[in-house]
């Protein structure tokens, strides 16, 4: 089951972060980044974060499963998606632990050289 564009714009507005927060719609689902860092997933009407360090200090009862087959675990955050000021500390702290993505290469000229 997909994601509704409804559930990610609720997400969204709830970590409450402007600029710094962005999502990409992937295979029916959402990614979202915080400052260019993928913190988390919305997958099937639900929130996942990344486990991380602050995970485990900030929330260590949430519950935890992948976000869709063959994943690794993450963090089922849906209980914290009415109490906006511990998401957006989750998942800012959880950003902060994040490595930076790799730069992408250019892509390789056309051997025809058109």
């Amino acid at each position: 089951m997909a994601t509704d564009q409804d559930f990610a714009d609720y997400v969204a507005e709830q970590v409450a972060l402007g600029d710094r927060l962005s999502r990409k719609r992937m295979f029916g689902e959402y990614a979202f980044y915080v400052d260019g860092k993928v913190v988390g997933f919305a997958c099937d009407n639900s929130f996942f974060l990344k486990l991380s360090a602050a995970g485990e200090a900030f929330a260590p009862a949430l519950p935890r499963k992948p976000p869709y087959p063959g994943a690794k675990d993450y963090l089922v955050a849906d209980e914290l998606l009415d109490d906006s000021e511990r998401l957006q500390r989750l998942i800012l702290e959880t950003a902060a632990l994040m490595p930076m993505p790799r730069p992408r290469k250019p892509a390789a000229a056309s051997k025809s050289g058109k």
